[in-house]
């Protein structure tokens, strides 16, 4: 794998050791909390795998271990609290995650890419496998179904990577715009921003009062009444409003200006400022750094693994297999490395895009998973596990 160094189990997780042993008797009741620990002692794991850039051959010197695999539900919790079914358990890190054996064979019946790539991993990392999940065959659940969910989340990762490149080009100003950058007024022939005639005039906001013109859309005419004999309610209550104030005007008042307020340009301000300052309180911020240090503008990360899902949507439809582990490694750990060119990336899944639509078009793949077969294996396993309790 292009000069890359592979690791025995025992070097890479010395910590993760495999439960082979048969499944202990359980008591009537099951009452201890459901922990990985729990999983292990207890002889309820079915598969281990490492997964994640260590299944992919795309694991650097700065790469966790990420496990992922199956387990199945004690007996007498699987019985008596179905109504409280526990789908997956985790660490806190979900770095490693197990999925219950039903919840397993449903996601891959969804083609969900994280189990199919879990049932497709390559010999030399999977940790444990009960002989049991021998009963679950990768021809069942292997359909035209993949695209969707294959070059789908990858082209939802598109979209996200053209958010974030939009975020780093355009940054916005932790001090918010007010409701008045966004209104213009119209007088003796011309317009200005309202802040604009706001200064100059002297004028201050509250002294205004707006009233509906007939027949425009979100155009006013403006009075004003320094001496603050008619109570105007001025332009707007507090500075985060989002509508501008109406007043009552007297009778046969001359307005002195009309103004002009864009309010879908202002509700769309509104919207991309809370946004990104959301995603700005909630970023991965060493990740957040290393895109900003390679001045690619987008995440390195995120678009190799674009990349990585949309040639893996193309192999299915060609071979008919979930090929996990990747062969172009030096050129993805590039594309992490933030040594291609943004638009050229782009470029390059649009093109893997159309390839993939015309390969699952041609495809003899069927067009859904084998539902009946995976769920009459599903039973039977699980006949077998609990009967190995009695």
């Amino acid at each position: 794998m292009n000069g890359r160094v592979k690791k025995s189990k025992a070097d890479i997780v010395p910590l993760y050791s495999k439960i082979i042993s048969s499944p202990k008797r359980e008591n009537a009741m099951q009452t201890a909390p459901l922990t990985i620990d729990y999983l292990k002692s207890e002889g309820l794991i079915l598969l281990e795998c490492l997964s994640g850039s260590r299944a992919y051959g795309l694991e650097t010197p700065t790469s966790d271990t990420d496990i992922k695999g199956v387990f199945y539900l004690p007996k007498s919790y699987y019985y008596a609290r179905h109504s409280d079914y526990i789908a997956q358990v985790s660490n806190h890190s979900n770095d490693i995650v197990y999925y219950e054996l039903g919840r397993y064979v449903e996601l891959l019946l969804q083609n969900n890419p994280n189990m199919m790539e879990l049932l497709a991993t390559p010999a030399e990392h999977i940790l444990y496998k009960h002989p049991l999940m021998a009963h679950f065959s990768a021809d069942w659940f292997i359909s035209k179904l993949c695209q969707k969910t294959f070059a789908g989340f990858a082209n939802s990762q598109i979209k996200k990577a053209r958010g974030l490149n939009k975020k780093i080009v355009n940054p916005m100003s932790l001090e918010k715009k007010s409701i008045l950058e966004f209104c213009s007024v119209f007088i003796e022939g011309r317009s200005v921003t309202l802040t604009e005639w706001l200064h100059n005039t002297a004028t201050a906001q509250q002294h205004i009062g707006l009233s509906v013109m007939s027949k425009a859309t979100q155009m006013y005419a403006m009075h004003i009444d320094n001496t603050k004999t008619f109570g105007f309610s001025g332009l707007y209550q507090h500075a985060d409003a989002t509508q501008l104030r109406l007043s009552a005007i007297p009778k046969g008042m001359t307005p002195i200006a009309y103004l002009s307020f864009n309010e879908q340009g202002y509700s769309k301000y509104c919207r991309d400022y809370k946004e990104y300052w959301q995603w700005v309180a909630n970023r991965n911020e060493a990740r957040y750094q290393s895109t900003i240090a390679h001045a690619k503008e987008y995440d390195a990360k995120n678009m190799m693994h674009t990349i990585r899902l949309l040639e893996m949507a193309y192999d299915i439809a060609t071979t008919g297999k979930v090929i996990v582990e990747r062969p172009n490694r030096d050129e993805l750990l590039d594309i992490k490395a933030g040594a291609s060119n943004y638009n050229a990336l782009l470029a390059q899944a649009d093109q893997l895009s159309v390839e993939i639509a015309a390969a699952f078009d041609s495809s003899h793949l069927p067009d859904q998973p084998n539902e009946q077969a995976a769920l009459s294996a599903l039973v039977v396993v699980r006949d077998r596990l609990y009967a190995s309790i009695d």
